[in-house]
């Protein structure tokens, strides 16, 4: 028998999901609550114990995958939290923010498109507002397309990639410096295609390779200031981000099963990771990269 307060273990082989997954094409930016299987974030599973209470936090892409896994462990932490997303993903927002404050916590939505700078500064100026100022920011917003070829990537879609992935961490970043305190934390979303980057992401692994030299440049300029910065690089995990694009349908059938564990990641196995790095207990972690990848990756 098991000791009252003894969590059971649980053999990561079995505990989600396993390829065949059915093709299940949607138009980007996707939805969470149309996939199949529906990823877990962590609605039911994930139990707070105050780590983060009082805590302010600003995530992008915070409607679905590993953004939603995140605002959701933050609140169940004790944080208030702000999430952006693009308008086509209300539906998903509204699910997060009624989790939000089912925690008890204050949830807001600011819906926008982060690909131009005027909205990044008007993100940041309203998520500090309803706040009360920000002391994490998640830049974990992402684009992805797979394409065969590089002669078949327009000027436009490359922009967009590059606008998304790189230039909104940037503008974001940049507004919310002057506010951020002692103390504050950024976190980027990176991936292993940063460091094995597939034939057919040619564009988005190198936003990824970004993200990491963004991490390991910012956390050195910002370190005598008192703000960590660091990053994850997770490997296949289950999100629109995939199904929309991200993926050729062919492979979501066999999504995942390349890695040691068979099977890909929920993203609410890495909603520990950005507790963890938002945690003022992790003080000497900074300019770090966090690999979740299933047992593939460089980190």
């Amino acid at each position: 028998m098991l000791e009252q307060d003894q969590k059971p273990l649980v053999n990561p082989l079995n505990r989600y999901p396993k390829p065949p997954f059915v093709k299940q094409p949607q138009e980007v930016p996707g939805l969470a609550s149309k996939m199949d299987p529906v990823p877990d974030h962590g609605e039911k599973s994930y139990k707070g114990s105050g780590r983060l209470l009082g805590r302010k936090a600003l995530i992008t892409g915070g409607d679905s995958g590993i953004g939603r896994a995140a605002a959701i462990a933050y609140a169940r932490e004790g944080a208030d939290v702000v999430i952006n997303y693009l308008p086509q993903e209300q539906s998903d927002a509204d699910e997060v923010l009624a989790l939000i404050e089912e925690a008890g916590r204050k949830g807001f939505g600011i819906p926008g498109d982060i690909t131009t700078e005027e909205f990044c500064k008007s993100l940041v100026e309203q998520a500090a507002e309803k706040l009360g100022g920000i002391d994490i920011l998640v830049n974990n917003a992402g684009h992805q397309q797979a394409v065969d070829s590089l002669l078949d990537i327009s000027a436009e879609d490359f922009d967009t990639t590059m606008k998304t992935n790189v230039y909104a961490p940037f503008w974001i970043t940049k507004a919310a410096l002057p506010i951020l305190p002692e103390g504050a934390v950024i976190i980027a979303t990176s991936s292993v295609q940063a460091y094995d980057p597939s034939e057919n992401l040619f564009d988005y692994a190198q936003t990824k390779a970004a993200n990491v030299a963004f991490v390991k440049s910012l956390a050195k300029q910002l370190g005598p200031k008192g703000i960590r910065v660091n990053g994850v690089a997770p490997g296949p995990v289950w999100t629109p981000l995939q199904t929309s694009g991200g993926q050729p349908q062919d492979a979501i059938v066999n999504f995942g099963e390349v890695t040691p564990l068979g099977r890909p990641g929920q993203p609410a196995e890495l909603a520990s990771i950005y507790v963890q790095l938002a945690d003022s207990d992790a003080s000497y972690a900074t300019g770090q990269i966090y690999g979740a990848a299933g047992g593939n990756g460089h980190p």
